[in-house]
């Protein structure tokens, strides 16, 4: 059963920094598409970032662009996928999914794309 474990969420004020950490399988790490997507109470879930590990480019939702970094760790064998969250606002308050899809040329920020989903970790930025 694939796993997917979400750390680092917690609350902040506005302008500060969070780094959520997702890790998972090797083969799922090197075969897969890795991606964040998020979700305010109430609300749908939106995309944040997508990254293939085996290139390190990262895809980004034009709402965090230029303050979100996502990124693979250099060490293969930790299989873990690290968002960096810079000047965050109030409105990037949600629960944060942690998400694999399979990598078939290109990672795409459509969540209907990823099959497997980690519990969530919350984020909550305070004005």
């Amino acid at each position: 059963q694939v796993q997917l474990v979400e750390s680092g969420g917690g609350s902040v004020q506005a302008g500060g920094s969070l780094r959520l950490s997702c890790t998972t399988s090797r083969y799922f790490y090197n075969t897969h598409c890795m991606g964040w997507f998020r979700q305010e109470l109430g609300k749908g879930r939106e995309p944040v970032a997508v990254v293939y590990p085996g290139d390190g480019r990262g895809i980004y939702a034009d709402y965090v662009k230029g303050r979100f970094t996502i990124s693979p760790d250099d060490d293969n064998a930790k299989a873990t996928v690290y968002l960096q969250m810079d000047n965050l606002r109030p409105d990037d308050t949600a629960t944060y999914y942690c998400a694999a899809g399979r990598y078939n040329l290109y990672c795409r920020l459509a969540g209907e794309e990823y099959s497997y989903w980690g519990r969530g970790t919350p984020v909550t930025v305070s004005s």
